[in-house]
């Protein structure tokens, strides 16, 4: 099946994962099809996801088990990206950390010292706030206290929900709200809408004209604008149409009802 005009004039293409690949463990219609599509045309893929729950290597074992051929290099994770920021800016310091033992690794790998489970926990020097599974109300006291004491304060991104097959379930943003309200700091944050991630995919994937395709224009679609790169929107994720139109940065070059009408025109 040949690809549709408009993709036939990108060389590169960042696609996001939760919501517009996959759904939970289920893909979307068609969207293997669609990515090797992409891959027999000569187009360069890479893979970019705002959900730290899970290390590089585990999203690569997660696409071959629902049949996309993928390398660690394919994938850029906010759990990498915030890695890479601790390692440049905040090695040797002491953290604390709400999020999966994924994200906790990258804290500790970054070369910082992670202090949950101790004594001094609520006075670490630096706070970060990642979506997890397993949150109680003493992680968020001991985020909000370290806070107020002065300690940095990160999040992977505000992203409030992301699609499971039976909705939209919290994301990182809707933990992080709880501690932003109770130390009444707000965090910065290192995933989409900021570029980094797609900064990454294009270092890695080369020179050539670009298109990010995302599920979220709040996200993948800010963070495209703020990379100055083109957005496509799919609607597998639980965006509309409607928030498309009236997102104020990132407005999408194309919406399609999912990534397999987007790169061949039609609908699996």
């Amino acid at each position: 099946m040949p690809l549709s005009p408009l993709v036939r004039t990108y060389d590169q293409f960042i696609v996001d994962l939760d919501g517009t690949v996959y759904v939970g463990d289920e893909l979307t219609p068609g969207a293997v099809e669609a990515i090797e599509q992409l891959r027999d045309a000569g187009k360069g893929v890479a893979f970019v996801t705002n959900n730290p729950r899970l290390s590089g290597e585990d999203y690569v074992r997660k696409l071959w088990k629902l049949g996309l051929r993928a390398s660690l290099a394919d994938v850029v994770t906010v759990g990498g990206a915030t890695q890479h920021l601790l390692a440049e800016t905040r090695t040797g310091r002491t953290a604390f950390v709400i999020g999966s033992p994924a994200i906790h690794q990258h804290v500790t790998d970054a070369g910082l010292r992670v202090l949950n489970g101790t004594d001094l926990a609520s006075r670490a020097e630096v706070v970060l706030v990642a979506g997890t599974d397993q949150v109680d109300y003493s992680d968020l006291r001991t985020a909000a206290l370290a806070v107020r004491r002065g300690a940095d304060f990160l999040a992977t991104s505000r992203d409030p929900t992301y699609p499971m097959p039976d909705g939209m379930w919290p994301g990182t943003g809707a933990i992080l709200a709880a501690v932003e309200v109770a130390s009444e700091r707000e965090a910065a944050t290192i995933g989409k809408p900021e570029p980094q991630l797609m900064i990454t995919a294009i270092e890695r994937l080369g020179d050539g004209r670009a298109l990010v395709i995302g599920d979220r224009p709040d996200t993948d679609g800010a963070a495209a604008a703020r990379a100055k790169l083109d957005f496509a929107l799919v609607l597998t994720g639980g965006a509309s149409r409607e928030e498309a139109l009236a997102a104020k940065e990132g407005k999408p070059v194309a919406v399609a009802d999912t990534l397999s009408e987007l790169i061949n025109g039609s609908t699996p």
